[in-house]
């Protein structure tokens, strides 16, 4: 028992041991601390914050931490499980203990903390502001950074979320950033919304992040601020309209436009313009429409209208237009140092008008001042003007240009001094008693007390080119300047005209002061007319000429020219010719003399000029070709060292009925050609020229010149007629053109000439491009006549004539022509064809001759001699034992019938074999009355028709007949023809030729026939003569005897009942009978003459 009791006791004391060690570990793991982490928000403080395990309520924390630099533990007591403390320099020993309410420890643990255990969170950022712009659908953002815990210079970046809507949808996510200072700086940042702010709520929300590169541990964003609201219209209870109001966009823009109405409305439609878009949900109270690429608008904008009910609408008005270029040209100047003028060029125009038109300021850095400029939008130019400060030179300008859809500017740096455009003159006066001289006078409004002026006056005269003549002016204050101009022509009238600048810096000059006229006064001519004269035919009389002075010689009005002529200095004759006169005649008789021309206006005379009569002879006068200029015509000559005192060139120009109006040029001695020019001169009209030597003792002719301004082709052809033709050739005659038809040195002819009728409507032969164009050129002129041979006679030619210049060609004549039948040609033609055919018969002929026998073969083939046939050919023995034996001939006569009387012999007998003339109208009985009618064959035999009595018959029968038929023998071939059948048988339709043939006689059967039979045989047509055997030879001519037994004797050549000759005629029998009417066929051609 004892024993028992003590394991017992045992067993109980290891039970509670186990039991209190179970209850001391369960005691121990209450209250352990796990998972430390440390946190620092701005790199000093660090917040460590850990887990513990016991989930009940328990007592204070013990949390201890020594460093490397500071052994010594730092302790701290903490209800809560996170603590404070600063970021060590080096790693970090942590004790944590966890104790209960009653302050029993229940753990303890230790943790190492390193630097890179340590992560950097930013503070959350704090939103000091969210304002927003309505009008510009912008949201103002401002935020601190909080820079003056964290050291200077870090990099910050902050992440800003916009939002819209009652959901929250993400708009966009920008990132900003900034460097801290080691300050708290208030940072600012806007967005624009695609969206205005009206339509729906905007939030924002920000967040921070700071790269701290010297940071060992993690780093990463702060949280999120709190969200930040812009309450859209849609929220207000009243809250309602279209947005953006009145708004202005830039072209090609992307529009978002909503409609806020009431609760309880729908929105129908929405329209921009005139055209219908879908409408974007955005909440229960508002919708938008999207306009994408705005195209500019009208000056008054595009009308956006929302549709809330047939009745009930909204709307707003958008302009879209563009931004202001950049000032262009941009240019600043003074007119009178009272007013700086700054020009430019805008660009291209905004499009956008009245209050939200492009506005301009000038605004000038040095002195710090801003003018507004007024401008007028409808000019290219632009105008600003600034005034001039006291005592400032130089300008610095900056030109600003904005509307409400964006802004630029531009800038110039001015030394006022250097930029001076004085103003227009003004009151110009011209004054003078001089016929050289003039006095100006004229005022500009401006202060130029510092500066000298350099003032242009323009002189223009009606006969010479304007001139400009400068004088400079020292500057005067709101002055009045003068100038002197000399070295002017007399009686000239003048326009004056005077502009002005600054001397020292030339910027601009002025714009031009208005024209002022003046007239000089007169003088005397400056020299005398330029003379000619001419002898009459007679040589009683000289014609004077003389030229006009222009205007700048004449020095004044001429009034008169005064003309005399002197012999010996003895005047012979004196007159004064009053203008507009410029000729003059003189009588001289055989005298020679001096004439002088004077020029008289109201200021006096001119100097005398002078010429001689005397005309010098030569018998040499030859006349060229000038050459055409196209503007005038040249000519040459060659030197006449004798002339000394030059050349003169005369013309005359002539113009239909008027008189000739003599025009002559003089030229230096030293001159040889000159190119003639004068208004007169006319293109294609031809022009005689004299060239004139000039001598001290007067003037002689060298050559007569014609020449051309510019040839042109002539006027006409020249007429043509035709003088002769043949059948191969025609002869042309043609006239000379007049001169005046010319229009220029004829260089030659050109003769055209082709096939073809007369047709007004056919084109010219030049221009029809025919390939039978032939073409005769004739360049010698005096040839008048030309013969073109090598044509085709009896043909229809078309003949054309022109005349041609260097100009080019006339227009044409034209005449048509028809040569003459050619007699030999036309033989030539009909024997020719004729020829050809003879040829080819003869070819014909030899070919078919020699193909003769080929061509017999191919078309006519030979037909088979009966003659030569077996089957009716007698036995030779017989004809050879007895010559009295011959086939069955015909003689001129007529038997009336032939019985051939079957013999006693083997051969079957054929009986009563009668020969009846068709003209007998001899029947066989039907009966068989006649006892030998059973048992004889009839054979129908026909001969040649002799129209002779024949006096001996052989029979006494009384008809005379002379024609012998033959019964066809093939009719015991024919079948059995029943007796119930016709019995009559039309004797043509069995009428036919039938072959010869061999038959022998035992295979007749003539017993058994029937007189239908009987009937049958004669009504056949041809039949083959019958054996010899078979007939009674009652006369010599007989075919045969009764003793012959020749089974295949012939009775001569076959018939046929319906002919009246023989088939084959006998060949050898010369006595036979001749056929009467035998007639030629083509068939003859190709016979071949029987073989012997």
């Amino acid at each position: 028992m004892w024993k028992n009791s003590g394991i017992c006791y045992l067993l109980a004391l290891a039970v509670l041991c186990l039991r209190s060690l179970t209850h001391s570990q369960e005691i121990g793991s209450l209250g352990h601390p796990k998972n430390l982490r440390c946190v620092t928000h701005n790199l000093q403080k660090m917040i460590c914050a850990w887990d513990v395990s016991f989930k009940g309520r328990h007592g204070q924390t013990d949390f201890c931490y020594t460093t490397d630099d500071f052994p010594l533990p730092v302790c701290f007591k903490t209800k809560e499980k996170r603590i404070e403390i600063a970021v060590p320099e080096s790693s970090t020993t942590v004790t944590i203990t966890t104790n209960s309410i009653s302050g029993t420890t229940l753990a303890t643990k230790g943790f190492e903390i390193h630097k890179k255990d340590i992560s950097f969170v930013p503070l959350t950022p704090r939103i000091l502001s969210l304002t927003p712009d309505f009008s510009t659908s912008t949201l103002n953002l401002k935020w601190s950074d909080n820079g003056s815990v964290f050291p200077s210079g870090l990099d910050a970046f902050w992440q800003i979320q916009i939002l819209r809507k009652e959901a929250m949808e993400k708009v966009t996510q920008v990132t900003y950033y900034s460097k801290l200072t080691h300050e708290d700086t208030i940072l600012s940042w806007n967005w624009t919304s695609d969206m205005p702010l009206e339509c729906t709520s905007h939030y924002v929300k920000i967040r921070c992040y700071i790269n701290v590169t010297q940071f060992a541990g993690p780093k990463d964003w702060s949280d999120w601020s709190p969200v930040e609201e812009v309450p859209g219209k849609d929220t207000e209870p009243d809250g309602s309209g279209v947005f953006p109001q009145d708004t202005v966009v830039a072209v090609g823009s992307d529009v978002t436009i909503c409609c806020v109405h009431e609760e309880g409305q729908q929105i129908q439609r929405m329209t921009y313009g005139p055209e219908i878009y879908p409408l974007i949900h955005l909440s229960s109270r508002s919708s938008a429409i999207r306009v994408l690429n705005a195209s500019a608008s009208d000056a008054s904008g595009t009308n956006v209208v929302c549709m809330l009910s047939e009745t009930e609408m909204d709307g707003t008005v958008l302009f879209v237009g563009y931004a202001p270029d950049i000032p262009q040209n941009l240019s600043c100047e003074t007119s009178n140092f009272l007013i700086i003028k700054c020009t430019w060029k805008p660009g291209r125009p905004s499009g956008l008008y009245g209050k939200r038109r492009t506005k301009y300021s000038l605004f000038e850095r040095i002195s710090g001042k801003n003018v507004s400029c007024e401008v007028n939008e409808m000019n290219r130019e632009r105008v600003c003007g600034f005034p001039v400060l006291p005592d400032q030179k130089t300008y610095n300008f900056t030109l600003g240009v904005s509307n409400p859809v964006g802004q630029t500017e531009s800038s110039i740096l001015v030394d006022l001094t250097q930029r001076v455009r004085p103003k227009t003159p003004e009151k110009l006066t011209v004054s003078g008693n001089s016929s050289t001289s003039v006095h100006l006078r004229w005022f500009i409004n401006g202060s130029f007390a510092e500066l000298r002026l350099l003032c242009q006056i323009e002189i223009n005269s009606g006969h010479s080119e304007q001139k400009l003549h400068n004088v400079s002016i020292p500057g005067g204050k709101y002055s009045t300047y003068t100038a002197h101009l000399n070295m002017l022509h007399p009686y000239t009238k003048y326009q004056f005209r005077v502009r002005c600048s600054t001397a020292d810096h030339f910027w601009k000059w002025s714009d031009w002061s208005r024209v002022e006229e003046h007239t000089t006064w007169e003088a005397p001519p400056a020299r005398g007319p330029d003379i000619w004269r001419e002898r009459s035919p007679s040589g009683k009389t000289l014609k004077v000429f003389w030229k006009p002075l222009a205007l700048s010689e004449a020095n004044g009005k001429i009034v008169s020219h005064e003309v005399s002529c002197y012999m010996l200095e003895t005047p012979l004759e004196y007159k004064e010719v009053i203008e507009p006169s410029n000729s003059t005649e003189i009588k001289l008789g055989k005298n020679d003399c001096v004439i002088t021309v004077v020029a008289k206006n109201h200021a006096g005379l001119s100097p005398p000029s002078r010429i001689t009569s005397v005309e010098l002879p030569n018998d040499n006068v030859k006349t060229d070709r000038a050459v055409a200029m196209g503007n005038g015509i040249y000519i040459s000559w060659n030197s006449y060292p004798n002339m000394t005192c030059g050349y003169i060139v005369k013309w005359c120009h002539s113009s239909g009925s008027e008189p000739c109006r003599v025009d002559w040029q003089k030229f230096p001695s030293n001159t040889t050609d000159a190119v003639i020019k004068s208004a007169l001169f006319r293109p294609g009209v031809r022009y005689n020229f004299s060239l004139y030597g000039c001598k001290s003792s007067g003037y002689q002719l060298l050559k007569n010149i014609a020449g051309y301004m510019k040839e042109l082709p002539p006027k006409r052809a020249p007429n043509f007629t035709v003088e002769e033709t043949s059948s191969d050739s025609i002869l042309v005659k043609w006239e000379d053109i007049p001169i005046e038809d010319c229009q220029g040195f004829l260089e030659g002819y050109r003769l055209s000439f082709a096939k073809g009728e007369k047709d007004a409507l056919k084109p010219r032969l030049s221009e029809s491009g025919s390939p039978e164009l032939k073409v005769k050129n004739i360049t010698d002129l005096t040839k008048k006549s030309l013969k073109i041979l090598d044509l085709q006679g009896k043909t229809s030619y078309q003949l054309d004539l022109q005349a041609y210049t260097a100009g080019g060609l006339s227009p044409p004549n034209s005449l048509y022509v028809v040569t003459k039948e050619d007699s030999v040609g036309l033989i030539i033609a009909i024997l020719i064809p004729v020829a050809v055919v003879v040829l080819l018969g003869v070819i014909a002929s030899i070919f078919c001759y020699r193909k003769r026998e080929w061509i017999k073969e191919t078309f006519y083939p030979e037909i088979p001699n009966p003659e030569n046939s077996k089957a009716l050919q007698f036995q030779k023995n017989i004809c050879e034992g007895n010559k009295a034996l011959k086939t069955l001939e015909m003689n001129p006569c007529t038997p009336n019938s032939v019985e051939v009387v079957e013999t006693q012999s083997a051969a079957p007998k054929i009986e009563d074999t009668e020969m009846m003339s068709p003209a007998a109208d001899t029947t066989v009985l039907a009966d068989g009355s006649d006892s030998e009618t059973e048992n004889h064959v009839v054979v129908s035999y026909c001969p040649p028709i002799i129209e002779e009595e024949i006096s001996n018959t052989p029979m006494d029968e009384s008809v005379g007949s002379s024609q012998v038929v033959y019964i066809d023998i093939q009719s015991m071939y024919q079948p059995q023809i029943k007796p119930e059948e016709e019995r009559e048988i039309d004797l043509v339709t069995t009428a036919g030729y039938k072959p010869q043939m061999q038959l022998p006689i035992s295979a007749l059967k003539m017993e058994s026939r029937s007189p239908a039979e009987e009937e049958l045989d004669k009504s056949a047509g041809y039949r083959p003569q019958a054996n010899t055997n078979t007939w009674n030879m009652d006369t010599p001519d007989s075919p045969g005897s009764v003793e012959s037994n020749n089974e295949n004797a012939s009775f001569g050549s076959p018939c046929s009942i319906n002919s009246r000759q023989f088939l084959l005629p006998p060949k050898d029998d010369e006595d036979s009978p001749k056929p009467s009417n035998v007639g030629w066929s083509f068939t003859h051609f190709f016979q071949n003459k029987p073989n012997d």
